[in-house]
């Protein structure tokens, strides 16, 4: 199988790059952060290449690596950085991509244009990460009528964090959309506990099989 799969979220902070690591590693795949803000402390990068279990070489270089913890567009301005659009090309890979993103859905990349806007332009499948606590029914909603105005591919909602059964099913419903499985908080955090939750949660049949 040779497929690119979008992971983005209702939020920043919310657990996609955990995700994105172990969906890397089932897939045995390559993972591609395109732009990284923040350098200071371990990169999303680093975090995957700690934890998806994947070969040297599987996680891509970023396009784009920003100074500061802030939102892209500002981030890249305060280093005298232009991101640029049309430098966000999916790379051809030997294998299935895991491609993250930065933030939410409508975080900006500059003045003109947001993460979304990319996805729009790439039509690949996106897989939607939302958290189980109080509020993600409304952003999780919205992000899902984003997405779907725009007319990009949603392959379905990976939930993180602890079972919450009528918050999920009720996304589920409203979404009408596919519920792909859910990651725990894992405590502690390693290559080996996230292989087990994301074999546990989710089905590759079905993430493989998303358009």
């Amino acid at each position: 199988m040779t497929k690119c799969i979008v992971v983005t979220g209702t939020d920043t902070g919310i657990g996609k790059t955990v995700f994105s690591a172990g969906l890397a590693g089932l897939l045995d795949g390559f993972y591609w952060k395109p732009v990284q803000s923040g350098l200071d402390d371990e990169t999303d990068s680093e975090v995957v290449a700690r934890l998806a279990g994947l070969p040297p070489g599987r996680v891509l270089p970023e396009v784009y690596r920003l100074s500061k913890p802030l939102s892209p567009h500002r981030s890249a301005e305060i280093d005298g950085v232009a991101i640029e659009a049309g430098d966000l090309s999916v790379p051809a890979v030997p294998g299935p991509l895991v491609i993250e993103g930065a933030g939410g859905l409508m975080v900006p990349l500059n003045r003109r244009t947001m993460f979304i806007d990319i996805f729009a332009e790439w039509r690949l499948p996106v897989i939607l990460c939302a958290r189980t606590a109080l509020g993600t029914i409304n952003h999780t909603l919205l992000s899902i009528e984003a997405l779907r105005t725009r007319s990009i591919p949603l392959a379905g909602i990976a939930f993180i964090g602890e079972e919450v059964a009528d918050t999920q099913r009720t996304i589920v419903e409203f979404g009408e959309v596919p519920q792909l499985g859910r990651l725990p908080h894992l405590d502690p955090l390693t290559d080996e506990t996230l292989r087990q939750a994301m074999v546990a949660g989710f089905d590759l049949d079905q993430i493989a099989g998303a358009e």
